[in-house]
């Protein structure tokens, strides 16, 4: 793993990246509401990725300067557009590098970075195979739902009754392939015993599946 820089306009994003041998595609990591790369749930979820040769990058969708104003004010963590916008910078970064541009390109994005994972999959649906919404509020998404192409899987806690309804809801507007995957028992940040492994194994599933990863010559 190395960390990397991301020219995003004006603002440089840091990332984590990690390519095992053999990958055939990369995940970018959209955290949710004051989260960063740093997110141990993330961190979690991206180990088992690698575990399975799917390269990942997370990486800090707010510079330093927005970060330390959500912090105090928490005006970014719901501009789903902007937050988007950092996902599509970070993806036509990686399709720019050379040890990357090969990868096909999946995203996995928690609470409020479901909903820009899926803003900015329609956004470039040619490069964009699959996402992946951990706890997410894809509702958010708004009129963007019914244009996702990119085969989602959307996964909640059984106990978070609010997030259930909002992902149903937001799963009926769509028209690409879509999963509603519900972990018995869990709660909205998947704390209980087995649960974030059952959910890193989901999505490790589902983006082999989709977007596939490189068989072993």
């Amino acid at each position: 793993m190395h960390e990397v820089q991301i020219q995003a306009g004006r603002e440089v994003l840091s990332g984590n990246l990690h390519i095992p041998g053999g990958a055939g595609a990369l995940v970018l990591f959209a955290h949710g509401s004051g989260s960063s790369r740093h997110s141990p749930r993330n961190q979690f979820v991206a180990h088992t990725l690698n575990n399975a040769r799917l390269a990942t990058l997370l990486f800090d969708l707010l510079a330093q300067e927005e970060e330390a104003l959500d912090l105090r004010t928490r005006e970014h963590r719901f501009n789903i557009g902007l937050l988007a916008e950092r996902l599509v910078h970070g993806t036509r970064w990686a399709k720019q590098q050379e040890e990357t541009r090969d990868l096909r390109i999946g995203y996995f994005g928690s609470s409020t970075g479901g909903a820009a994972a899926l803003v900015a999959a329609a956004k470039i649906p040619q490069d964009v195979g699959a996402v992946v919404s951990r706890g997410g509020r894809p509702d958010l998404a708004g009129d963007t739902l019914p244009k996702v192409q990119a085969a989602t899987l959307l996964i909640v806690g059984g106990n978070d009754d609010i997030v259930i309804e909002l992902n149903e809801q937001a799963r009926d507007q769509m028209r690409c392939k879509v999963k509603l995957e519900i972990v018995p028992a869990a709660t909205h940040l998947f704390e209980e015993a087995g649960a974030l492994e059952k959910v890193a194994q989901l999505a490790s599933d589902w983006f082999v599946n989709h977007i596939g990863a490189k068989s072993t010559p």
